[in-house]
């Protein structure tokens, strides 16, 4: 049967043209739709358009058992999003003289990053921003369900991810190739912390949840649970295997590289942002922006795609780019964009994603994607895309 509508809700502004809500209502419907025919759970959107309009569309379930619709406030684990929150505070703390982009992993972590040809004294923390740092990235994983319910309440302290990776040998020299490393954010959540004397999370919160109002968006913790509302999430472990709810876990992120829980309406908030100039100097802002290409197994799932600092540009199919980021974990995607100038946003939430193979998850990945263009692509009165 086709995906469920849930909900659709706007915010209209005097002057908005009652065409372009209908257009931009009817489109973000549309994709999201497309998104849970292809056997995702639930999906939530939300929209923020120059002119002020806040729309949502939600598509699917909340869960399979009650069958309840997708609240279109729900909560969510937004996983690797989370980079940009702890790459901002990192930029803030450049801004303020307390450190240089420029200062190796060694200056602050004195013998931390060593061993197995591993060496803090040439990765510097650019490199760690912009994952080219080098560290081969070992990331917990559960490979059954078995495995899950044995360990999903596992908790493992900064210093605990850095040796697990420590016992690797590099992946490349640093500065030489771009590889995707969540250790590398795990250890500029400890240089946060060896900066500022406070955990980073404490240091997101500080600078920027509570300046920004962001009231739903947080670090749990050690907590496995969710507030409500909020969808619950599947994985399937193996081809064939029943769906095993995953929702209640610590999570395999919690130290810098992941762990926020947050909204859609408290990331859109966050992105515009930042995109406009209101967490970071100007300089700092443009250092974020200098961009390298992705590597090539990112290349796939993000054509065109290229890596600032804790931020991703994207080539839009209406001329230009945006940026964001975007997050995975556990049947959970999410994922992020905003126009350069900060004034029209998009921010969807997928649960369940449950990809059978390498091709699915191409194409759960492709149709995020149409959705989060279509949205950027329409234009503020006339709904209309612009080729």
């Amino acid at each position: 049967m086709a995906a469920v509508v849930a909900g659709i809700l706007s915010t209209s502004v005097p002057g908005a043209s009652a065409a372009g809500r209908h257009d931009d209502r009817a489109q973000l419907r549309r994709d999201a739709d497309a998104i849970t025919a292809l056997g995702v759970t639930g999906v939530q959107a939300r929209l923020i358009t120059p002119d002020g309009r806040n729309l949502t569309a939600t598509s699917g379930v909340a869960d399979l058992t009650s069958r309840r619709p997708v609240s279109p406030n729900g909560y969510f684990r937004i996983a690797s999003v989370t980079k940009t929150f702890v790459a901002t505070v990192i930029l803030q703390l450049a801004g303020d003289g307390r450190l240089s982009l420029d200062d190796t992993v060694e200056q602050w972590l004195p013998g931390v990053v060593s061993g197995n040809g591993n060496d803090g004294r040439a990765i510097t923390i650019r490199q760690l921003l912009q994952h080219t740092s080098g560290i081969h990235d070992v990331y917990p994983d559960y490979t059954s369900a078995k495995d899950f319910y044995r360990h999903r309440y596992d908790t493992y302290t900064p210093e605990q991810t850095v040796a697990r990776t420590m016992r690797h040998q590099p992946d490349s020299q640093p500065g030489k190739d771009w590889s995707y490393s969540n250790t590398g954010y795990v250890l500029l959540g400890m240089i946060i912390q060896r900066v500022t004397g406070h955990p980073w999370h404490e240091e997101v919160r500080d600078r920027i949840a509570r300046p920004l109002g962001l009231r739903h968006t947080f670090w749990p913790g050690t907590s496995p649970k969710l507030p409500q509302p909020h969808a619950e999430t599947y994985q399937r472990f193996h081809p064939g295997k029943p769906l095993v709810d995953v929702t209640e876990q610590v999570g395999s992120g919690t130290n810098g590289e992941a762990g926020l829980i947050s909204t859609t309406a408290d990331l859109n908030r966050f992105f515009r942002a930042l995109l406009g100039g209101r967490l970071l100097p100007p300089t700092q802002l443009a250092q974020m922006k200098q961009t390298i290409p992705v590597g090539k197994k990112f290349e796939p799932l993000m054509p065109g795609a290229r890596d600032g600092l804790g931020l991703f540009s994207r080539p839009l199919s209406c001329g230009g780019t945006y940026w964001g980021h975007e997050g995975g974990d556990s049947g959970w995607i999410s994922s992020v964009g905003v126009t350069a100038d900060g004034r029209r946003s998009i921010t969807v939430s997928l649960s369940g994603a449950v990809a059978e193979s390498a091709d699915h998850v191409l194409r759960i990945t492709q149709a995020e994607s149409k959705l989060i263009d279509d949205a950027l692509c329409t234009t503020p009165n006339a709904g209309r895309r612009r080729r």
